[in-house]
C-alpha cells in the first residue's frame, strides 16, 4: 500500500484493468480510426504496430500508460490484433525493448492530444484539490477517486498511484494545518488561556470544565430550566462567541465539532496546540447554539406541562364546585322564572323575587356563578394562573440570555417581553404597568390580564406573555438568535443575487416556468379534466355517491372490499417462506454484510480511517446491541478480540453514529435496489411515512407526553419512509408525537440512497394544504389517505365551468392572481429547499402559522388546494388507486412489526437521554431491519428459482405480492454467535430449508 488511506481494491484498479473491458468499451475505446490506422502503419515491426495500438487505446481508456504494457488482457489484444490483421502472439515481443515503448508513448502523447503530469500540472491540481477541500469535508479515499476523473477529464497522464496519493495526503495535511493556524490566530491570549482551562481536571473534581459544559439537561422544571440558562451563560463567558468563522466550511466544522463531542478530554489535549484551540473554538459555538436549542426545548416542555397539570387541577376543582354552581343557577332559574311570569305586573317583579328568594340570596348565586363559570372556551389562562412562581423563577434570566426576533406579526408580543426585561433589570428608571404593551394579549386573557379600566395585573400579564411566547414559537412567529432549530428560515433562503445566479437552473430542475400563466393554464386544464372525467363516470362508479346535508353536497365513498388472495399466491407465499434458511440475526449481519460492505461506511470520527482489525466484526455486535435494545454486555465476549466490552464500547464511541449509519443505510437501500426480486415489487419511485412510537422512561428533554400513544409516560416517534422495496431510506426522531406532515418534506430531501421516490403516502396526520402545495413546487406527488373525506373542499379555477351533477360539491374558487402575485418568490423557496440552504421543517413550520407570515403562506395553500383537490378527485374516480396507497401504507405498517420484534429489549422502551443517542439507536434499528430485508429478498429469490425449476407455478403477479418482512426464521434471543462458515463468507449462500413441513399449513389453507 503506498498511503494508507487507499483501501487495497482502490490501488488495484487505479490505472490498470481490473476487469476485462465489456464489448461496449471495447468499441468505444479499442476501435481504430483511419487516422489511427496511419499513424500505427509508421511503425515497422508486426509486434510495435501492435504494441504501439496497445498503448493507444489504453491511454484512451485508461487516462494512463501500463508500467508493462503486456498486462493488457488478452481480449483487447486479440481486438486489437483482429482490426490490425495481426496474430496477437507476436504482442510478446514489444516487452523486449523499453526504449522503443517510451518512444511510442511521447508519440501518443502528442497525437491524443494528451499532457504529462508536470510540475505545472502538479500545481494545477494542488489548486484543484484546495477548491474542494474548501467547501466540504471529503474523505481522501473519495478525494483520490475525483482527483483521478478530474485528470483524465483534463487529459493528463496519470502519474503513479504512489505519486498522486502521496500528493493528496500531502496537500490535505497541510490545508487542514492551515485551517487550524487560522483559526487559532483568531483567538487572543486570553481567549486561548480560557480554552487551554477546559480542559483541567479542577482539584477535587471528577469532570473538567469542558466534560460540564458538553453535557446537556435531562431533567425538564423550572430549576432544572434556570440551570440550562446558566450552562448558557458558562459557554459565554469563554468569550468566543464573537469570533467570525462564516469562511470555513459548515462540513468542515461539523467534522471538528463531532469530534469534540465525542471523544474524551484527554484525546482533546493530545493534539496539537493549533488544532487543539481551532478544535474548542468551532465546538464552543456550536454548542452555545445546541445550549440554547436545549433551553427552548425545555421551555416549551415546562409550559406544556404547567398547561396539562393546570387544566386537569381546573378540572378537578370544577368538579369539586359544580353541586355549588347547580345550587347558585337553580337559585337564578327561579329569579328568571318570576320575570318572565307575564301574570306579574312589571313593577312588581324586582320587589316579588326579592322577597321570595331573598337579596342576599340572590347576590350569593350571581357570585358564585361567575366565579364558577367561565365565560371563554379557552381555558388556558385559568390552567396557568397557579404557576406565576415557577415562572418567576427563571423568566428573569431567560429573557437576559435568550434574544428573540420575529415577523411584523409578532411585534406586539416582542415589545411586551422587552417591558418584562426591562421590569427585571437592577436600579430605577423601571417603567410603569400603565405603559405595559397590550397589543399581544389574546381575547381569552384579556378578562385576567385588565380586570378592571386602567389596571393591570401583573401575575396574569407576565403569564400570558409567556403563553404567547410558547405558541409564537412553535408557529415560527418569533425566532432566536445563535439557534440552529429556533433560528429564522427566512434569512438562509436564496436572495438577491444568489437567487439570480441558479433561478434558471432551479426552474429546470423543477420543471416550471417562470410565468405563472401557462403553469396555472395546465393546471386548470388537468383540474377541468379531472371533474369532468368523475362526472362522466359517476352513474357507474359503485363505490362513490353524492349526498344532500344542510344544504351541502357531501361525498361517499364504500368502505373498500378486502381483495381476496388466489390460492396460487397463499401456496407461493408459504412454499417460499418454508424455504428459507432459520438464521440467528448475528450470523444473518455478517452475511449481508459479505453481500454488501455494510460495515465498510463506519469510518473513525477523528481521521476517517478504518484500519482496524476485524472492524466489520465489531460493528455488526454494535448494531445488533442497539437494534435489539439489549446493551453492549449481551453480545461482548472476553475470548474474541474484536468482541471484548471495551473493544466495543470504543467502536460504539468512535465508529457509530448518525453520518455512518446514514452511510451504511444507503448502502444497503442500494443494493436492495440492484435485486432483481425487489425490481418486481417496485422501482423505489413510491414511498410511505409513518410514525414509530417509543416509550421513553428515563428523564429526558428530548421525549413529549402523549397518552393515548405513552400512557402516563413520555415517548418519542421514530418517523421513518419506508419503499416499495420494503426498504427504509430515512428516519427522523421526533418528541412526543408532533404534526407528521412536517417532517415528510424532510425526509425526501435529506435522504442519501439512489431512490428517488416521486410520491409519498402518509395517513390523515400527515395531510395539509402546504404541504401539497411544496409537494407540487418540488415535483413530488402527495397522496395521503384521508380518514374525513366528507369534510373535505373541493376547489376550482374556472368559476364558470359546468361539472353536472358536481357543480355543487366545487363551490370554491381558487384565487389565481395570489399566485401569480407570489410565483417567483414560491420557486425560490423551492429552489431553497432543493439546494439545501434551508431546512424542510424550518419552513413548514413558519408557513403553517395561519397566514401571519405574509401571504406567501397562503400563496402555498392556495397552490396545495388545486394539487388537493385533483388528488381528491383521482382518489375517488379510481379504485386501483385507492388500494395502491392502502397497499404501499401496509408495507409501512408490515415493516413496523419487524422493528417491534428486533427491539425486544428492555420491554421495548427507548432508554437513551440525549437526540443524539436516540438518533444512533433507532438509526441503527432501521439498518438492522433493512439487513434483514435485505437477506430475506436474496434467499427469496433462490427460493423462486429453486420452485421454478421444480416446475411450481410461479406467476408474476403473486411474486409481486410477496413480501420480505418476515422475521420466524430469524432468531433474535439469546445466541449472538457472529462466527460465519467459511464458504459463507466467501459468497456462497446457505442451502434452503428442506419445505416438507408444509402440510399441516397447506392443508388448512385448502
Amino acid at each position: 500500500m503506498p498511503v494508507e488511506f487507499l483501501t487495497d481494491e482502490q490501488a488495484a484498479r487505479y490505472g490498470r484493468f481490473a476487469v476485462d473491458p465489456t464489448p461496449e468499451q471495447l468499441a468505444r475505446y479499442f476501435f481504430l480510426s483511419e487516422a489511427d490506422h496511419a499513424l500505427i502503419a509508421e511503425r515497422r515491426r508486426k509486434h510495435n504496430k501492435l504494441g504501439f495500438a496497445v498503448q493507444l487505446c489504453t491511454l484512451r481508456y485508461l487516462g494512463t500508460f501500463l508500467p508493462h504494457p503486456i498486462e493488457v488482457p488478452s481480449v483487447v489484444v486479440e481486438h486489437l490484433a483482429q482490426q490490425l490483421d495481426l496474430p496477437p502472439e507476436v504482442f510478446i515481443k514489444y516487452a523486449l525493448r523499453e526504449e522503443t515503448r517510451y518512444n511510442h508513448r511521447r508519440t501518443i502523447t502528442e497525437y491524443l492530444d494528451y499532457r504529462e503530469f508536470d510540475d505545472f500540472q502538479v500545481f494545477r491540481l494542488i489548486r484543484w484539490i484546495y477548491a474542494h477541500l474548501a467547501v466540504s469535508v471529503i474523505r481522501p479515499s473519495v478525494l483520490f477517486d475525483l482527483a483521478t476523473a478530474h485528470l483524465i477529464s483534463q487529459k493528463i497522464v496519470l502519474p503513479g498511484v504512489s505519486v498522486l496519493a502521496r500528493l493528496i495526503a500531502r496537500v490535505r495535511e497541510r490545508y487542514t494545518a492551515r485551517t487550524y493556524e487560522g483559526l487559532s490566530r483568531k483567538l487572543n491570549a486570553q481567549q486561548r488561556k480560557t480554552l487551554e482551562d477546559l480542559l483541567i481536571l479542577p482539584e477535587g473534581k471528577w469532570q473538567t470544565p469542558l466534560d460540564v459544559l458538553r453535557t446537556p439537561p435531562t431533567r425538564v422544571g423550572a430549576m432544572s430550566l434556570y440551570q440550562a440558562l446558566h450552562r448558557i451563560e458558562q459557554i459565554r463567558a469563554v468569550g468566543i462567541s464573537s469570533v467570525e468563522l462564516s469562511e470555513v466550511p459548515e462540513s468542515r466544522q461539523a467534522a471538528l465539532v463531532r469530534y469534540a463531542q465525542t471523544v474524551r478530554v484527554q484525546l482533546i489535549e493530545r493534539l496539537t496546540e493549533d488544532r487543539r484551540l481551532a478544535t474548542l473554538l468551532v465546538f464552543l459555538q456550536h454548542l452555545e447554539r445546541t445550549a440554547t436549542d436545549d433551553v427552548l426545548e425545555m421551555f416549551e416542555a415546562q409550559v406544556n406541562e404547567m398547561s396539562l397539570r393546570g387544566e386537569a387541577k381546573r378540572r378537578r376543582e370544577r368538579q369539586r364546585s359544580l353541586k355549588d354552581l347547580d345550587q347558585a343557577a337553580l337559585l337564578l332559574r327561579d329569579a328568571a322564572l318570576i320575570m318572565l311570569d307575564t301574570g306579574i305586573p312589571a313593577e312588581q317583579v324586582r320587589e316579588l323575587a326579592l322577597q321570595r328568594l331573598g337579596e342576599t340570596k340572590l347576590l350569593e348565586a350571581a357570585g358564585k356563578v361567575a366565579e364558577l363559570a367561565s365565560p371563554d372556551a379557552d381555558t388556558t389562562p385559568e390552567a396557568l394562573s397557579g404557576y406565576y412562581g415557577s415562572v418567576r423563577r427563571f423568566l428573569r434570566s431567560f429573557l437576559l440570555t435568550v434574544t428573540f426576533s420575529g415577523t411584523p406579526s409578532a411585534q406586539p408580543l416582542l415589545d411586551a417581553l422587552a417591558f418584562l426585561k426591562r421590569m427585571d433589570e437592577p436600579g430605577g428608571g423601571k417603567p410603569k404597568w400603565r405603559e405595559a404593551p397590550r397589543g399581544f394579549v389574546s381575547k381569552p386573557w384579556r378578562r385576567h390580564v385588565f380586570p378592571r379600566r386602567g389596571e393591570v395585573n401583573h401575575q396574569a400579564y407576565t403569564l400570558c406573555a409567556v403563553d404567547r411566547l410558547y405558541q409564537a414559537l412553535k408557529r415560527r412567529e418569533v425566532f432566536v438568535e445563535r439557534s440552529e432549530r429556533y433560528g429564522d428560515p427566512r434569512a438562509e433562503l436564496l436572495q438577491g443575487q444568489a437567487w439570480l445566479d441558479v433561478r434558471d437552473d432551479v426552474c429546470r430542475a423543477l420543471e416550471r416556468s417562470l410565468d405563472p400563466a401557462p403553469e396555472l393554464g395546465s393546471l386548470k386544464l388537468e383540474l377541468d379534466n379531472a371533474y369532468r372525467e368523475v362526472d362522466r363516470h359517476l352513474e357507474t362508479n359503485k363505490s362513490l355517491w353524492l349526498t344532500q346535508e344542510n344544504v351541502k353536497t357531501i361525498v361517499n365513498l364504500a368502505a373498500p372490499e378486502a381483495i381476496e388472495e388466489p390460492i396460487s399466491l397463499k401456496l407461493l407465499r408459504a412454499e417460499t417462506s418454508a424455504r428459507l434458511p432459520t438464521i440467528d440475526l448475528a450470523e444473518l449481519l455478517m452475511e449481508v454484510h459479505s453481500m454488501s460492505g455494510m460495515a465498510d461506511p463506519f469510518t473513525h470520527v477523528a481521521d476517517g480511517k478504518t484500519k482496524v482489525k476485524n472492524l466489520p466484526l465489531s460493528i455488526c455486535a454494535v448494531l445488533l446491541s442497539q437494534a435489539c435494545n439489549i446493551g453492549l454486555k449481551a453480545v461482548a465476549r472476553p475470548d474474541v478480540e474484536a468482541l471484548t466490552l471495551s473493544r466495543l464500547s470504543w467502536v460504539q464511541q468512535n465508529y457509530v453514529r448518525a453520518e455512518t449509519i446514514t452511510a451504511a443505510n444507503a448502502r444497503l437501500v442500494d443494493a436492495q435496489y440492484d435485486l432483481p426480486l425487489a425490481q418486481s415489487w417496485g422501482g423505489g419511485e413510491v414511498a410511505s411515512a409513518d410514525g414509530l412510537r417509543f416509550v421513553v422512561p428515563v428523564r429526558t428533554i428530548h421525549a413529549g407526553w402523549n397518552s393515548k400513544y405513552f400512557g402516563a409516560q413520555r415517548g418519542v416517534t421514530y418517523y421513518n419512509f419506508t419503499s416499495d422495496q420494503f426498504t427504509g431510506f430515512h428516519g427522523i426522531v421526533i418528541p412526543g408525537t408532533l404534526r407528521d406532515s412536517l417532517y415528510i418534506l424532510a425526509g425526501l430531501l435529506e435522504q442519501q440512497t439512489r431512490l428517488d421516490p416521486r410520491e409519498i403516502m402518509a395517513d390523515t396526520h400527515g395531510y395539509s394544504e402546504v404541504v401539497f402545495g411544496l409537494f407540487a413546487l418540488l415535483g413530488y406527488k402527495f397522496s395521503p389517505r384521508l380518514a374525513d373525506l366528507p369534510d373535505q373542499r373541493f376547489w376550482r379555477l374556472d368559476r364558470d365551468a359546468d361539472y353536472g351533477a358536481l357543480n355543487d360539491l366545487s363551490k370554491h374558487t381558487l384565487n389565481e392572481r395570489l399566485i401569480s402575485a407570489h410565483w417567483e418568490e414560491m420557486l425560490r423557496l423551492a429552489g431553497s429547499l432543493k439546494l439545501g440552504k434551508v431546512g424542510a421543517t424550518s419552513v413548514m413550520r413558519t408557513l403553517q402559522r395561519g397566514g401571519s407570515l405574509s401571504s406567501l403562506g397562503r400563496a402555498i395553500a392556495e397552490l396545495g388546494r388545486i394539487e388537493k383537490t385533483l388528488y381528491l378527485l383521482n382518489y375517488v374516480h379510481d379504485e386501483a388507486y385507492r388500494q395502491r396507497i392502502l397497499r404501499q401504507l401496509n408495507r409501512g405498517e408490515q415493516r413496523h412489526s419487524v422493528a417491534r420484534a428486533v427491539f425486544h429489549g428492555q420491554k421495548g422502551e427507548l432508554r437513551q437521554r440525549y437526540r443524539e443517542g436516540m438518533e444512533d439507536q433507532l438509526g441503527a434499528l432501521g439498518l438492522v431491519v433493512n439487513a434483514v430485508v435485505m437477506w430475506n429478498t436474496r434467499y427469496m429469490q433462490v427460493a423462486l428459482d429453486d420452485l421454478r425449476r421444480s416446475r411450481h407455478q410461479v406467476l408474476e403477479a403473486d411474486v409481486a405480492r410477496l413480501t420480505p418482512l418476515l422475521h420466524e426464521h430469524v432468531n433474535m434471543l439469546g445466541r449472538y454467535d457472529f462466527t460465519l462458515p467459511e464458504e459463507i463468507a466467501q459468497g456462497q449462500l446457505r442451502h434452503l430449508r428442506d419445505p416438507s413441513s408444509l402440510g399441516e399449513y397447506l392443508n388448512r389453507i385448502s
